[in-house]
Parts: C-alpha cells; structure tokens; sequence
C-alpha cells in the first residue's frame, strides 16, 4: 500500500519508503523490547475479539432453534457438526495454505505471485465448494445416518443441511477471503468482517425463525445470507485497484505450482479438522447407542458452553505466537520463556473460569439453549461430567501452539491429536462398555487429563534445554571490560 501510495502521489518516493521501512522494523523490533505483558495484551486482544465472535457465531443458531423449535431439532442441529467440521477441513486446506504464501510473497515483495495466490485461491474455493456440495447432497441421509441421526432427528439435520450445502460454495469463499485479508495486514477488516456475520445472522435469526416461523431451515438461511453479504464486502475490498493485493484478469487460472504448495501448507490444519470431524461422529455414534437422541442434544449443548472458552484461549494463542517466534528466532530466550508462562496463567485463568461456570452454574447454560427439561438435565450432567479436568485445557493448548510457533511442527500436531484422537477414541470405546453412556462423558476429561500431562511433561523438558541454552549464550558472551 506505501508504495502504491508513493507512486501516485509521486511525492518524495525516497523519503516516504525510509519512513515506512523504518516504522515496520521499528514494530518488529518491538517484539524484542517491549515488556512481554504488554505485548501479549497488545496482540491478543484482536485475536481475541474475532475468536469471540467467531464463538458467538456458532452459538446463536444453536439458542434460537432450541428456544423456539425445540430437543430434536437441536439434537439434530448436534448431528451436523462433523459435517460443518469437515467443511472447515477442506476450507482450512485451502485458506491457511493461500493466506501464508501470500505473507511470504508479501514479505518478499513479489507482488505478482501474490496476486496470482490470490486468483488461485478464489478458484480453489468455488471447486472444492461446488464438490464438496454436490457429493454431499447426493449421499446426504446415508451420511447424516452414520453421523449418528436417528429417524427422529434425521428431519430436522436433513432440512439445515440442504440449505447449507447448497450455500457452501459462498461459505468456503467468506472463510478463504478473510484469511486472506489477515495476510494482506488487514485483521481489522478480517474482524469486521466476522463481527458482522455474526450481527446478522442474529438478526435474521430472530426474523427467519420467531417472526417468520421457518424453523431450523429459517437458521440455516440466516448463515448463508450473512456470510454473503459479508462476502460481497470482502470482494469489493479486493476489486479496489488501489489496494496492494487485488483481483487481476489472468491470475484465477490454477497453477499446479501454487496449488501444490498451497495445499501441502494447509494439509496440517485439514488433518486436524478432519480427525475433530470423526471424534465428533464417534462420540454421536455412542450416545445414539448408550443413550439417546436427548444424550445427543445434551453433547451439542456441552460443546457449545465448552466452545467459547476454547475459542478464548485460541486468541491467546494467537497473541503469542509472533512474540515467541520472534524471540525464539533472537535468541532472546527468557523473553520467550516468560512470554509462555504469562499465555498459560492467561488461559489457565479463562477455563478455569469456564469450570466454575460449568460445575455451579450447568443450569443456566443449558436454560438458554432448551426449555425441554430432560434436555436441560441431561445437559447439565453433560456439562459437568465433560468440563470436570477443564482447568488444566488452557496448558495444553498454549503448550501445543508454542511447539507450532518454534517450528516444532510435528511435536505440535502430536499434542493436539493426543486430547483429540490418541488417549480419546480409546477411551470412546472402552469406558462405555463399563459405565454406558456416562462412560462417553467420562472418556473426555479422560483424555483432557492424560494430555495435559503429556504436554506439561514436554514443556518442562524443553524448557530446561532452553534456560541451559541461554545460560551458554550468556556465558560466552564477551564482557565489558570497562
């Protein structure tokens, strides 16, 4: 943007790029002076508020068809969330591998390819949305069955997913084009941009389901129009000539380059969100079989109330992760050490939060979800039983992200499969057998226990290598004689 800005203008082009130069590397030099606390507030509270959001998001479908169409529907609404899973799966591949090619390219100053991602990423988009439509809605009962519906809550699943599906190819694009405008340096934009959906999707909520009586379709719709809408924004903000990244003619055809390095970048976050899709389907699968349809409702209810929570910490880690890997990269490694204390009492603080929450409040959680009182009191006993090692999340998940931040990849992805896949699915199958249906409530703070304990014991380890590096570093380096 400067130097379009400069170009046009044709104002002292020398003076104005120093200026600018200097004012980047001045930011970035930041990471390595500023107090850590400071910053970790600075870069997180962004983060935080779009994460919150993006929790709210999620929530406010779920209270108005459980207020007002009631425990089958939301138990339906539960059915469909490893399909909304493995559509993030497929929309992660894509938008995480786009938007950090286009920072590198960005960073190097090669406009041009940066453009050409983004012309590949649209069209990535509109193809594995378009797909992924097609395929589904062509299995869709046979899929929603194995997702564990039952011939009670298939209906209610069957009439939200057909309008989703059918508007998938525009969700892909919102979720694609905000990541984007993250790469492009405009998280502001990127926050607006879910700030607003999720505005909307309230109100027309309220008016597709309480005034106008659609029921769980009529949420369905208010998703797909906000997510339009806030698209036709992000597209218009990518037509703007002046903008440093914009669309251009000849850059939307694929690139099998640029296509495969997209997707080799995004195949972590897509592994991730596909192994959450067959928990999700695994946990349904034995509470249809254990328990009930109402057992189902009451999971999707507890995952809700979970949900924000985690979404919290997520923007902590978020805040972190330039301050670690910068100082990581420094060599400035107690800044680092005291900057991942500082995240893990922040998100120790926030579920811990959440467990008070969850075990003296359930009531009121589950309340603003269902006036059903079976439901209510399955979800209350969801809702504890499930959050019962919830403090002890906040570690792991800031433990995990720190691996990811120093390119400690494969450590990272071992600890976020560890809670999600290696100590769960197990469990999923074993403890049912013994305490039945309580048994897939117990398998989670199960694995929530065992996996924090991994990551804690990792941490430590590294953490010692880390203070016996710096201790090196500051013994060889020279002393002032003076």
């Amino acid at each position: 943007f400067s130097l379009h800005f400069i170009f046009i203008n044709k104002v002292k082009p020398k003076i104005i790029l120093y200026i600018c130069i200097m004012d980047n590397k001045e930011a970035t030099l930041q990471l390595g002076t500023q107090p850590v606390g400071k910053l970790l507030l600075q870069y997180a509270m962004p983060a935080i508020v779009a994460m919150m959001a993006a929790s709210l998001y999620n929530i406010v479908d779920s209270v108005f068809i459980g207020q007002r169409v009631g425990p089958m529907a939301i138990s339906g609404l539960a059915i469909t969330f490893p399909f909304m899973n493995l559509a993030s799966a497929f929309g992660a591949a894509v938008g995480v591998g786009a938007s950090t090619l286009i920072s590198v390219k960005l960073g190097q100053k090669d406009y041009k390819t940066a453009e050409n991602i983004l012309g590949n990423t649209v069209s990535l988009n509109l193809i594995i949305g378009i797909g992924f439509s097609i395929v589904s809605l062509l299995f869709l009962d046979p899929i929603l069955l194995f997702f564990g519906a039952s011939h009670a809550t298939l209906p209610f699943a069957r009439d939200y997913m057909v309008i989703i599906l059918a508007g998938n190819v525009f969700s892909h694009m919102y979720f694609g084009m905000n990541a984007v405008l993250r790469a492009a340096s405009k998280p502001r934009q990127a926050m607006y941009a879910t700030i607003f959906t999720v505005a909307m999707n309230t109100l027309l909520d309220y008016i597709f389901i309480v005034e106008f009586g659609w029921g769980i379709q009529g949420a369905a719709y208010a998703t797909i129009l906000a997510q339009v809408m806030a698209l036709i924004w992000q597209l218009h903000i990518f037509s703007n000539k002046k903008e440093l990244l914009h669309f251009q003619r000849g850059t939307y055809r694929l690139r099998k380059s640029l296509v495969r390095n997209i997707i080799g970048i995004g195949i972590s976050p897509f592994a991730m969100n596909t192994c959450a899709c067959m928990v999700v389907i695994f946990i349904n699968q034995q509470l249809v079989r254990y328990g009930s349809d109402y057992d189902v409702g009451a999971y999707g209810i507890a995952n809700k109330v979970s949900f924000v929570f985690i979404m919290f910490v997520m923007g902590i880690n978020q805040g972190m992760q330039p301050i670690v890997g910068y100082n990581y990269g420094a060599q400035q490694l107690m800044r680092m050490i005291r900057v991942v204390k500082l995240s893990i009492v922040a998100a120790t603080a926030v579920v811990f939060t959440g467990w008070l929450i969850g075990m003296f409040a359930p009531y009121y959680c589950a309340r603003a979800f269902t006036k059903d009182p079976t439901l209510i009191r399955l979800g209350m006993k969801a809702i504890r039983l499930s959050m019962i090692m919830y403090p002890v999340i906040g570690s792991q998940m800031v433990t995990a992200f720190f691996f990811q931040s120093i390119g400690k990849v494969k450590i990272s992805i071992f600890l976020s499969l560890s809670r999600q896949l290696i100590f769960l699915l197990p469990a999923l199958i074993v403890m049912p057998m013994w305490f039945g249906v309580n048994g897939v409530w117990y398998a989670m703070p199960f694995s929530d226990g065992f996996a924090a304990v991994i990551a804690a014991l990792m941490l430590m380890g590294y953490m010692r290598k880390f203070k016996k590096q710096y201790n090196e570093i500051q013994h060889e380096r020279p002393k002032d004689n003076c």
